[in-house]
């Protein structure tokens, strides 16, 4: 059964996988732990949710049965067995609403199909389409897309490229489970279509003309929209089923350049993603420039602390020469101004130092030991926050 899954799936699945664990151990260690609490609240929360879902599906569908649209749930036991799935799952048909599609989940264990009327009435008269959607869905579940795995890889689908590259060859290899259940590949193909044309404009669709439009796919917009979605355009899916040894058409290569910085989003679809992404990049930036702009001003007011070291030692000789503090600057002989064109102010009172340059002040209070030494520490003054005090400024000793 090898030849279901498409090629590109075992390889990108093992890179998101790596990836993913890689990404939650940094987490984990990152945080402390405090992702565990997260992840495990997050489970519950999901646990709900999808408790919610299946009452929803057993509450209000049908379940096939021997007895419960028989010729339905024939079709379905001649896919599990063809797709040779030992444990069958439950199959459901719900009311669409007017949508046209079916789905897979599990809850606990259980396995389950959901096929919306909709698409079932559409191909009352075609039996490979039913056939095809029920193959689709069983292929997420026997290629076990919504198991454990799926949360490991988690952190890793959103990244760019990449996340929507894996979601894409899923939605491939469960093409090729569908058309393995089908009777013929047009059969398949149409049943696809109906994706299209709707409920009843698929029957005069002109599936040779339908095909040619995959060449749209090559343009640049095209090309970007399917690269940060999670499948390809149904055009090429079509085209890989009826003609799987013909090519579809390369995407533009300029395309990779704008999509390898819009996170994948998964169903929120490409504009929630570049919302994210401008949220992202946002907060990074918030973050990032005043950080950066507080290293580069500890960087400039080491060279301030290394040349007010002077001036601070000729304080502390004249204090220790004649037991007094000095009047003023010129009396410890210390120049008001250093090279750099910052300028020193002494409060004669307890001999603070205080030195000036355009990133703010920087105040170096003086201490006497019960030796009769004298020590500096230094602290943030006028136009100055504390995050910005260099390292070497939190003990000075003379």
């Amino acid at each position: 059964m090898n030849e279901l899954v498409y090629p590109r799936e075992r390889s990108l699945g093992a890179i998101t996988l790596v990836l993913g664990i890689l990404i939650w151990i940094a987490l984990i260690v990152g945080t402390f732990g405090v992702a565990l609490i997260i992840l495990a609240l997050g489970y519950i929360a999901y646990l709900f949710a999808q408790s919610a879902l299946i009452a929803h599906i057993k509450g209000n569908g049908v379940e096939l049965s021997e007895t419960q649209f028989p010729d339905l749930y024939a079709q379905f036991n001649d896919c599990c067995a063809r797709l040779q799935l030992i444990i069958r799952p439950q199959a459901y048909i719900l009311n669409g609403n007017g949508g046209l599609n079916a789905f897979a989940t599990q809850f606990l264990g259980t396995q389950y199909v959901v096929l919306m009327s909709d698409v079932v009435d559409a191909m009352e008269q075609h039996t490979d389409g039913v056939r095809f959607y029920i193959g689709h869905e069983l292929g997420h579940l026997r290629m076990k897309h919504l198991d454990f795995g799926h949360l490991l890889r988690w952190p890793a689908l959103w990244l760019p490229l990449l996340g929507a590259a894996y979601s894409r060859a899923r939605e491939s290899t469960c093409d090729r489970h569908g058309l393995a259940c089908s009777n013929s590949p047009e059969g398949a193909a149409r049943a696809l279509v109906v994706l299209s044309a709707g409920v009843e404009r698929w029957q005069k669709l002109d599936l040779n003309a339908y095909l040619q439009q995959a060449k749209h796919g090559a343009g640049f917009w095209m090309s970007f929209h399917e690269l940060i979605a999670g499948y390809p355009w149904l055009t090429k899916r079509a085209t890989r089923i009826l003609n799987p040894e013909d090519q579809v058409p390369r995407r533009n290569v300029f395309a990779y350049l704008i999509a390898v910085f819009i996170p994948y989003a998964g169903r929120l679809g490409g504009g929630f993603a570049l919302l994210l992404m401008i949220y992202v990049t946002g907060l990074i930036a918030a973050v990032a420039i005043p950080a950066y702009h507080d290293y580069t001003v500890k960087a400039k007011l080491e060279l301030t602390v290394l040349q007010s070291q002077g001036a601070r030692q000729s304080l502390s000789e004249y204090y220790l020469v004649n037991q007094k503090t000095p009047t003023s600057l010129e009396d410890a002989g210390i120049a008001p101004s250093q090279a750099d064109g910052s300028a020193l102010q002494l409060n004669p009172a307890n001999m603070e130092l205080t030195v000036s340059n355009r990133h703010g002040a920087l105040v170096f209070i003086p201490s006497l030991d019960n030796q009769g030494r004298i020590s500096w520490s230094c602290t943030n003054g006028e136009g100055l926050k504390p995050a910005q005090l260099p390292p070497s400024c939190q003990k000075l000793k003379q």
